[in-house]
Parts: structure tokens; C-alpha cells; sequence
């Protein structure tokens, strides 16, 4: 899906810490997008999703808990970005909380909201009942006009809620369907800066970075355009070794971390390239492999590697050999901090995108492959022979081969790593698992 030339217009999410800015945003766009928990502050980015409501198409925008300064870095970094996503809004929703009533938090953010001067839509959440619904009089204080009383737990009246916001935007252009999307998950070891990645690809700070590791706890989408063609950008929470993952949040953060690669075409494993290639970034390169993504790997950190005049072909060669047969998957060498080749990054992975995508004739690929069967035919253990009668490409994305042959137990394993590497010579596939499937004919 591709959006239209017009600019999508934006409806933000905004209000304090636990009042259930997530909670209504995944009821708006009808998945579980957003993490929810009782505990306060669990949103610390700007989460969006694409809304379809009444043939008018925008973007709603989930933001962090907002709270006053206190000098804690989580609180500052989410109060900027609060800041930031109020002046990037065309309508704002206000959240508020009908059984805690007005807090003087609510008033200094509706404060807020009045100086930015935005069309703004007050919601009292939590009204689950009608005897609830008669508490709102009281929001009437806060400047907005009428209150609407929802309950984004079980939906209740969250379609007038939709309805409001479609009459305020000021473009309701319904979105064109003619390209793919194409998209790519940031992946890595906690504080690898997967986040500072995607902000200076977006050339804004729309991700809480920091020093401490673990900011980022959801999944985020981010809307990109490349060269005409959309991406949708995925930061994930950084993945960790089960053993340390402490509670429930890490838990759900490296869940939302893997559901991303499955979502993705392409995965970009990020690396630090003072660390080098760990055991856990294995593992993580692992997971892409198993789920059949295109994979990019991204050596992030490298101004502080050629600080120590570090030659980049060693290090690559270094690396390719750690990781054995893996030796198809693209490396480049970054840095996120001063914007070094990450657009080669994003380059390199619509490459890959394109060879996932890729079919080879039947004809072709045995004209190649006849060849090389004849030099170096399947090897058996016993006096019966092995005929091999041809080989296919049955699927794309990923692509997947299947050979059939009179005795498909008889081929191993071995025999069949050769025959996918001599496809990878031959025709590519750069970046890309590749599966090879036996078969009786």
C-alpha cells in the first residue's frame, strides 16, 4: 500500500501516564500494535498506525505518558517527543481518565494543548457504565468544549470517537493501493542504536534515544520514503538472552521483537562493531534465517573503530569467516551518530528485497544445474542409482527450489548445501535464505 501524494493527515494520542492512550490506540486501529500494561509509562516512543474509517484515510499516532520534569532522562526524552508530536498533529485527542477524575497533570497539558492551537478532541476514558458517563461535567474546566465519554477497554463509543475525528481532518484522501510496501525490521542487541537509526533516516527525533539500554520497549512503525517507493521502518526492543529478561514488559518487548521480523521482508541486523559479531547477535541472525527474511547486517559504531585506523576489509573478512555459510549476506560498515552510508544500508536492503522477489525460468535453472549434476552427481551408499530428473523454483518470498529425483531419502544434506550454493553462483540471491526441497517424481 502506498500513500497518495498528499500529505496524510495526522491525529495524535496525548495525555498522562496510565489513563490508556495504548489501550484506545489499539482499539482505533484494530490490533494489538501498542504494548499495554498496568504499569505507568510502558509507551516511551511514538507508535503509528494507518487508519481506514468512512472511505477517509490518517495516521494515528500513540504517544508516551506525559508528566512534568523531574530530571529523570525517560520522563525529559518523553515529554520532548509529547512536545514534538503535538506541533506535527492536525487533531489531537486528549486523554483523560474518568474514575481518577482531573489531575493537575491534566491541567498543565491541556494547557499545552490550548497555546499549540490544534483542533482537539477531549476524551474521558474509562466510562464504562452510564453512572460514570455523568462524572465527565467536571472536564468541561479544561477548555475543550464537550467531553466524550469512552471506554477503550470494551469499545463503547469509540466509533463516535472515529466519526469526530474524520469531520475535524483537514484531508481525507482515501489512500492509493499501487505499490507494496515494503518492510524492514531494525534489529540488535539492546543499545546497538537501532533508534538512533531510524531517526536520522527520518531526520527527526521520533524514537527516545539514550545511553541506557532496554528504551525502546514496543515495536515502532515508521512511514519512510525512498526514491518514490514506501517503506515502513520497524524498531524493535532489543533483543535479549531469555535469562535476562526480568519481567513481564522485557517479555513482551522481545515477543513484539520476533512478531516484527515476521513481519518484515527484509530484517537489518544492526552489530556493534566494538563488540564485534557476539553469540546473541548469532542468534539473532538466526531467527531472520529460520524465518526466511532477506537479511542486511549493518556494522554500527565503525567512526569508533577507524579511530584506531582499523582497515574495513579485515574486519569484514574477519567477520564473514565467523559467520561460515552464511557468506551470502551483505555487510556494510556505519555510523548511525554521523550519518555514515546508512542510506546504503537502506540501498543494499531494497536489493535484497528485489532478489527475495526473484523467479529463475525452470528451463534456465536446469540448463545450468544439468551440468553440474553430470560433474558431480549425487554420491549413494548402496549399487542403486540416483537419478536426479529435474529442479524448480515453486515460490518466491522467499524462493524455494524443489528437486525431484527417483530416491529423495538418498540425497543428503551435504549434496543438498552444494547444490544451493552453486544456485547462489549462478544466479544470485544475495542476502536471501534460499530452501531446497527433495521430491519423489
Amino acid at each position: 500500500m502506498s500513500k497518495s501524494n498528499k500529505k496524510i493527515a495526522r491525529v495524535v494520542i496525548v495525555g498522562r501516564p496510565n489513563v490508556g492512550k495504548s489501550t484506545l490506540f489499539n482499539r482505533l486501529i484494530k490490533k494489538r500494535l501498542a504494548i499495554v500494561d498496568d504499569q505507568p509509562g510502558i509507551t516511551r516512543d511514538r507508535n503509528e498506525s494507518l487508519v481506514e474509517w468512512n472511505g477517509a484515510s490518517f495516521m494515528v499516532e500513540d504517544t508516551g505518558g506525559y508528566l512534568p520534569g523531574d530530571g529523570d532522562v525517560y520522563i525529559e526524552g518523553i515529554r520532548e517527543h509529547v512536545q514534538q508530536a503535538v506541533v506535527d498533529a492536525d487533531v489531537l485527542v486528549f486523554v483523560t481518565d474518568a474514575i481518577s477524575g482531573i489531575t493537575p497533570v491534566d491541567q498543565e497539558i491541556a494547557r499545552l494543548l490550548i497555546k499549540a492551537d490544534r483542533k482537539t478532541i477531549l476524551v474521558v476514558n474509562k466510562a464504562d457504565n452510564e453512572k460514570l458517563e455523568y462524572s465527565i461535567y467536571d472536564f468541561y474546566s479544561l477548555g475543550f468544549g464537550d467531553p466524550l465519554p469512552v471506554s477503550a477497554e470494551s469499545g463503547r463509543r469509540t466509533g463516535d470517537l472515529l466519526d469526530m475525528m474524520v469531520e475535524l481532518l483537514p484531508d481525507k484522501t482515501v489512500i492509493a493501493k499501487e505499490k507494496e510496501t515494503i518492510h524492514l525490521a531494525i534489529v540488535g542487541k539492546p543499545n546497538v542504536g537501532k533508534s538512533t537509526f531510524v531517526n536520522a533516516l527520518l531526520n527527526k527525533e521520533k524514537l527516545l534515544v539514550s545511553d541506557i539500554p532496554g528504551t525502546t520497549r514496543d515495536s515502532i512503525d515508521s512511514y519512510y520514503t525512498y526514491f518514490g517507493s514506501e517503506v515502513v521502518l520497524i524498531d524493535t526492543a532489543g533483543l535479549r538472552k531469555k535469562a535476562q529478561v526480568s519481567d513481564n514488559i522485557e517479555y513482551y518487548s522481545v515477543v513484539r521483537a520476533l512478531r516484527s521480523i515476521d513481519r518484515s521482508d527484509v530484517t537489518i541486523v544492526l552489530i556493534d562493531a566494538m563488540d564485534g559479531i557476539t553469540h546473541q547477535d548469532k542468534l539473532i541472525i538466526n531467527e531472520a534465517i529460520t524465518r526466511k527474511k532477506g537479511l542486511v547486517l549493518a556494522v554500527n559504531k565503525w567512526d569508533l573503530k577507524e579511530k584506531g585506523n582499523n582497515d574495513g576489509s579485515a574486519y569484514e573478512k574477519n567477520l564473514r569467516n565467523q559467520l561460515g555459510n552464511l557468506d551470502y549476506l551483505p555487510i556494510l560498515l556505519i555510523s548511525c551518530k554521523h550519518n555514515l552510508r546508512l542510506h546504503d544500508v537502506i540501498r543494499v536492503a531494497f536489493s535484497v528485497y528485489q532478489e527475495r522477489n526473484k523467479r529463475i525460468s525452470t528451463s534456465k535453472i536446469n540448463e545450468i544445474l544439468s551440468e553440474i549434476l553430470r560433474k558431480k552427481p549425487p554420491l549413494t551408499k548402496d549399487t542403486k542409482p540416483i537419478k536426479v530428473h529435474y529442479i524448480t523454483q515453486v515460490a518466491t518470498s522467499p524462493p524455494v527450489f524443489t528437486l525431484f529425483t527417483n530416491r529423495p531419502k538418498a540425497i543428503a544434506a551435504n549434496y543438498k548445501r552444494f547444490l544451493e550454493k552453486k544456485i547462489r553462483e549462478n544466479f544470485g540471491f544475495f542476502g536471501v535464505p534460499i530452501s531446497l526441497a527433495v521430491r519423489q517424481k
